[in-house]
């Protein structure tokens, strides 16, 4: 029980330090986006493109409001074709990047899961957003690497772990879903 009680126990404390301020900070971002009509795309590696997977699942139908425009959010990660073409043919480096450059417009925003910060394709398709004109929003680990510095808007989760920085991306993405669907409710 050890292992399990330490592991919870983390994972609670974790979730009380999480920033309120950062998740707002985002919240706002994301709903100036919805006005302006914007697209959002995710991207992330391993867990991360999971958790990029599920973000959008929950952008597009969880916050689905009667009377209310959608939100419009794209997983790059679940184009593996696309991923794997540039991986293969130019670069993995690049993975993200690429597309970017075929759907992204300007205004239009990036969401970058990583629990280390540091992945190429991740910061290449941060240098490609900002080029086309975009915001980049980044849901990061405890220490947050080169994202933490190249993203317009940061949420870490503080904690060192890698398995409990994943569980509080998921976390993240319920709490943004959910308000942003309450946002909806009074706009």
């Amino acid at each position: 029980m050890d292992f399990i009680d330490t592991y919870l126990n983390e994972l609670e404390k974790s979730v009380r330090e999480l920033s309120r301020e950062d998740l707002l900070k985002v919240c706002d971002a994301l709903m100036q986006a919805w006005r302006e009509d914007r697209n959002i795309f995710i991207i992330g590696n391993g867990g991360s493109a999971a958790a990029a997977s599920h973000m959008m699942n929950d952008l597009n139908k969880l916050t689905i409001t009667p009377g209310k425009r959608r939100f419009r959010a794209m997983a790059l990660t679940d184009n593996m074709p696309l991923v794997s073409a540039w991986g293969n043919d130019v670069s993995f480096n690049v993975s993200f990047s690429e597309p970017l450059r075929n759907f992204m417009r300007p205004g239009d925003t990036v969401i970058a899961i990583s629990t280390s910060g540091s992945s190429p394709n991740l910061l290449e398709a941060v240098k490609a957003a900002h080029e086309i004109g975009g915001t980049v929003i980044g849901l990061l680990g405890d220490v947050g690497g080169k994202l933490y510095e190249m993203a317009d808007l940061t949420i870490r989760f503080p904690d060192p772990h890698q398995g409990r920085q994943e569980d509080g991306h998921v976390i993240m993405n319920h709490i943004i879903a959910g308000e942003l669907k309450e946002r909806l409710k009074n706009v």
